[in-house]
């Protein structure tokens, strides 16, 4: 939501609640002291409210960073009852009903799962590129598209079955593409023929031994 569009709606909170006070005495359902005492009342109670269940959010805070666990509901649960005690604060039977929505754990929690679908993580993930949500791109191409021999929805479908890259880093020599397999070839076909020519090149030689005694008396 757009900040003008806010302000504008907490402007149109105190004129909503303003009215609904002069239609509760206009049609006579309370009198002038009664609403005012209504509205005391309610403003009290809830303020009773956001101090009980801001200790218990604090306690859970404490406990989920004692385990090593990030406290994300817990920060916005504090978010939600500094909300709530400024709407209770705020004069009007509106105000204290949103206040009291806001502070009463049955209804806060479907409020913050909301806020926390709709408004944070979207943030979260237009800031980091999806790990917020986990959806972040962490292999391959994001776009199977962009790669010359991509096509499809398979980032690897410029790769054929023997696990070479036949796209647009094929023919470089380095990534096993065309032309590394050509020189592989080459190697190979160089490597056949120099074992067939050193086949041609081998000599014979035969080794007499000698026994040592032998040795001695030619010697001597």
């Amino acid at each position: 939501m757009r900040p003008r569009y806010l302000l504008g709606l907490l402007l149109l909170i105190p004129l909503v609640d303003s009215f609904v006070l002069v239609a509760i005495v206009g049609w006579g359902l309370l009198t002038w002291l009664q609403t005012i005492a209504l509205v005391v009342l309610t403003g009290l109670l809830g303020m009773v409210l956001v101090r009980a269940e801001g200790r218990n959010t604090l306690a859970r805070f404490q406990r989920k960073l004692a385990a090593g666990t990030p406290p994300t509901d817990e920060l916005l649960d504090g978010g939600l009852l500094i909300a709530a005690g400024a709407f209770l604060l705020t004069p009007g039977l509106v105000t204290d009903l949103i206040g009291l929505l806001l502070v009463l754990p049955p209804t806060r929690y479907p409020i913050r799962m909301a806020l926390k679908r709709w408004v944070v993580i979207p943030y979260i993930d237009k800031q980091t590129g999806g790990l917020g949500s986990g959806v972040a791109w962490t292999y391959g191409f994001p776009d199977p598209e962009d790669a010359a021999g991509g096509t499809g929805d398979d980032p690897f479908s410029g790769f054929d079955a023997d696990g070479f890259d036949t796209g647009q880093f094929g023919g470089d020599g380095f990534s096993g593409g065309p032309s590394a397999r050509t020189g592989s070839a080459a190697g190979t076909d160089a490597g056949a023929a120099g074992d067939t020519n050193a086949e041609d090149d081998i000599v014979d030689v035969n080794f007499e031994r000698v026994d040592d005694d032998e040795s001695r008396s030619t010697n001597s």
